[in-house]
């Protein structure tokens, strides 16, 4: 079946659009210069920055703009996009997992998910290979988000915890509690050198 054939099928999942842009993430070499030109830009400050990533915030929001350093990555040639991804925020966990499933039944899976500890994440790609995140908030409140970036969970691995959305997907549907199933596991060490930069 062909993705106009299956766009034309009825959905099972009624489908939800997200409800704000969240953040964008961008990769360079000029790790110290990419982090002051925004600061000034956007007069953002510093929300966290272990000298391999840096995360940069201008508002409500613990992040806005998220900088990782890649020594030696090549400048992108004309008319290239140098953007890691997109991250679109949705209201709860049921709305991502929701169109989590539309978006399988189309034959749109994610590449990576992932519980950060702020969000719970699934990273899609495009048919271009730009990355999309569709994301939920795991805390009621950007303060207590904001507060995750300071505990030494966060600072062994500002990374991310990866899950099985399908597992995930049946824990919610089992009415298994929210708050439990969104908060992030236990880790060891992890850093950006783990995690796809293409």
């Amino acid at each position: 079946m062909s993705t106009l054939e299956a766009a034309s099928e009825p959905l099972s999942e009624a489908a939800v659009s997200p409800v704000k842009l969240a953040h964008i993430v961008l990769r360079t070499d000029k790790f110290d210069e990419l982090i002051h030109w925004y600061q000034t830009v956007l007069n953002a400050g510093i929300a966290f920055n272990d000298g391999a990533l840096a995360f940069l915030c201008y508002d409500d929001e613990h992040h806005r703009i998220a900088v990782v350093k890649v020594p030696g990555v090549r400048p992108q040639p004309d008319g290239i996009a140098g953007v890691h991804h997109f991250a679109f925020t949705y209201a709860n966990l049921g709305d991502l997992l929701s169109n989590y499933m539309r978006l399988k039944a189309t034959g749109i899976e994610p590449v990576w998910s992932i519980n950060h500890g702020p969000t719970t994440s699934l990273y899609y790609e495009d048919p271009d290979r730009n990355q999309v995140e569709l994301q939920i908030d795991n805390y009621d409140s950007v303060e207590e988000a904001g507060e995750f970036l300071f505990t030494s969970a966060f600072e062994t691995n500002p990374i991310g915890v990866d899950f099985d959305p399908e597992d995930l997907y049946r824990r919610h549907k089992a009415g298994e509690d929210e708050t439990s199933l969104k908060m992030r596991p236990e880790s060891g060490p992890r850093g950006v050198d783990t995690i796809r930069l293409h």
